[in-house]
């Protein structure tokens, strides 16, 4: 098997999230010499794209999502130490995590990945997330974005606590900060004053890099 077949071989299995011949392909294409970049971007996130944009037009759904962002994590375990060798150059930094009083995961962990895939270092900090914990995890690794997740409708008060404990230790102009879960809107994460939100993870990494783009525009040279 050539480069180009491991190449679209790579792109279909992480289509329909067959995790063991993603792994296997991956580690074929780095015996026969192939970059671990070449596997990532030619491949690998080209076809996570297009699951995001499956899911957009009704085709794909979170289950489908689900597992084609599983394989594609197969991969990615064992391409980072690669990529951080060769300095493959990050998108950037997202601090993530559920906010406190809320143990639900699934949503964060898919957008993590999908992240991740995106060429974004993700910095999880697991759920029941207090702002405090947030608060520390910005001033440790200085992160372009910050990403609070809620399911309930209970905790989504929590996202202005958060902002507010950004606000309080001078940080909230030094971070984006991103907002999503089942139960949130645009209009609420407005409410709050997020500078982002995202229905899905698809959107998020859009979304994402937009916001990174924009700020970064702005900044002097």
């Amino acid at each position: 098997m050539g480069p180009d077949e491991i190449l679209a071989g790579l792109y279909d299995e992480t289509l329909v999230g067959n995790a063991p011949a993603v792994l296997a392909l991956t580690e074929q294409g780095l015996a026969l010499g192939m970059s671990p970049e070449t596997l990532l971007f030619d491949a690998l996130i080209p076809s996570l794209e297009e699951v995001g944009a499956r899911f957009e037009r009704g085709d794909f759904f979170v289950p489908e999502m689900l597992i084609a962002g599983k394989a594609m994590a197969g991969a990615l375990e064992v391409l980072r130490p690669l990529l951080a060798q060769t300095g493959a150059r990050q998108v950037g930094t997202f601090v993530m995590g559920t906010v406190k009083g809320d143990v639900h995961d699934i949503g964060k962990n898919l957008v993590n990945i999908m992240l991740e895939g995106a060429g974004f270092t993700v910095i999880d900090l697991g759920v029941q997330v207090p702002p405090e914990r947030f608060v520390a995890a910005i001033q440790e690794h200085q992160p372009d974005i910050v990403g609070f997740s809620a399911f309930l409708t209970t905790t989504m008060p929590m996202f202005k606590a958060n902002i507010n404990a950004l606000d309080k230790a001078g940080l909230r102009d030094t971070v984006i900060v991103m907002v999503g879960g089942a139960p949130v809107t645009q209009e609420y994460a407005d409410a709050v004053g997020a500078d982002g939100y995202a229905a899905d993870a698809s959107t998020t990494v859009r979304l994402a890099k937009q916001l990174i783009a924009a700020r970064r525009a702005l900044q002097p040279a």
